[in-house]
Parts: structure tokens; C-alpha cells; sequence
């Protein structure tokens, strides 16, 4: 069964069977080829009947053009052990920004907005560095009164050492 949560019966179909991050390459690639290959040819062979059979000019025809005038990008990963079978990460990272686009409008002004961007790029930029934001905030807050201006690229996220609570300790 598929479905949202976490458990053994709510996981992605296709990656499940598709090979795993910790296998080595090879085995990887034979995984998806000799699991997910077969599911994926039995959908496009479904797509190609249902498209024969449905009105060509209908929304379900276009969604299927779309689909399979991207199939090989689509199917890509099957072949390449270096491919993710979804792109999870990337919808992961963008998250914040997704969420915050709809607060962004009511930050009071045009003046506004740029700092909660400016902020967000700070936090975002934290997390990327391996640091937890809020205690990189906090380390620069405490030092930037008696910090030189003209050193203030010390502060940046990707020249701090000394915040000992970083992501991975976490």
C-alpha cells in the first residue's frame, strides 16, 4: 500500500525497488534494471494504449504526451547508479522557500520583504555550511558590536569555525 507516513507500507514503490544509496554502483544498476525496468516498460506501455484510446485534443492526452515526450529523462535514473529515482533533495532544500513566498507579501513594506529575504538567505545559507542557524545568529549577534567593519567576511557562515553546535551534532 501507498500512502504519506513513514512505515514499511507507505514507501515509494518504484524506489523501493530500485536499489538502494548504500549498494555499490554495479549492484545498484542491476537492482533498477531488473526491478523498476519492468514497471516502468509495463506504464509506458500502458501510456501508449491509454493515449491510443482517450480524445486527443482532452486534458488525460496532453498529461500523457507530456509524460512520455519526457520519458527517456524520465527513465534516466534506471541506467545510472549516480541518478536519485526522485529528487526528493531538491524539494527538501527549496522548502523554506515555498513556505515563506506566501508570508513574504505581509512583511509591511517593499523594505520589509528585503530583510526577511535578507534573514532567510542568512539562515539558508548557515544550514549549507553545516552550522545551525540559530546559534550562528546568536555568535554573530554577541561579536558584531566590537567586530572591525573592515573584517566583517570573518563572519560569514563559510569562514566560522567556532560554533560548536553544528547540524551533524544535532
Amino acid at each position: 500500500m501507498v500512502g504519506h507516513g513513514g512505515g514499511p507500507a507507505h514507501r515509494h514503490p518504484l524506489r523501493d525497488r530500485a536499489g538502494h544509496p548504500g549498494q555499490l554502483a554495479a549492484e545498484r544498476t542491476a537492482s533498477r534494471q531488473a526491478r523498476a525496468g519492468p514497471e516502468l516498460d509495463a506504464l509506458h506501455a500502458w501510456l501508449t494504449a491509454t493515449l491510443a484510446r482517450v480524445p486527443g485534443r482532452g486534458g488525460l492526452a496532453a498529461a500523457i504526451r507530456y509524460a512520455l515526450s519526457r520519458w527517456t529523462a524520465l527513465t534516466r535514473y534506471r541506467n545510472d547508479e549516480h541518478l536519485a529515482a526522485d529528487n526528493n533533495a531538491a524539494e527538501r532544500a527549496i522548502r523554506p522557500l515555498t513556505l515563506g513566498r506566501k508570508s513574504w507579501p505581509f512583511c509591511g513594506s517593499d523594505g520589509g520583504g528585503t530583510w526577511a529575504a535578507a534573514i532567510m538567505s542568512l539562515f539558508l545559507t548557515a544550514r549549507l555550511n553545516n552550522l545551525d542557524p540559530e546559534a550562528y545568529l546568536r555568535l554573530v549577534l554577541e561579536r558584531m558590536a566590537e567586530h572591525p567593519v573592515n573584517r566583517v567576511a570573518e563572519l560569514l557562515p563559510w569562514n566560522i569555525t567556532s560554533v560548536t553546535n553544528r547540524l551533524s551534532q544535532r
